[in-house]
């Protein structure tokens, strides 16, 4: 069914403060990237900063994936990704970004 979907306005005080739209309609106005993370997680920025954790190793938390998991999306093995991820700071510009592409967020996030 195709029936038109009326948007809801939120208010705070009478006043609109939000709308909530179909997400298809959302995707339309923002490009198929639309949704997903360009920000950083409180968790993430928690344990890095909190814990002493490299950053590839809280999104791959945060994320829910094992090194193993990671290593596979990479054509690595754990051990080998298991290596990266404890030298976070020293790595390369192109290996950082093999990382970044495994994890599906931009390599700029791995900025911390």
């Amino acid at each position: 069914m195709n029936a038109p979907t009326e948007h809801q306005i939120i208010r705070h005080n009478g006043q609109p403060v939000a709308v909530v739209v179909p997400y298809a309609e959302y995707v339309r106005a923002f490009g198929p990237q639309a949704g997903t993370e360009s920000t950083v997680p409180h968790d993430v920025v928690g344990r890095v900063v909190n814990d002493g954790v490299s950053p590839c190793r809280a999104w791959r938390e945060h994320l829910g994936l094992t090194q193993a998991e990671v290593a596979a999306r990479m054509g690595v093995t754990q051990s080998a990704y298991a290596q990266m991820e404890a030298s976070d700071a020293k790595l390369r510009v192109a290996t950082r970004r093999k990382i970044a592409t495994a994890l599906s967020v931009a390599v700029e996030l791995l900025d911390l």
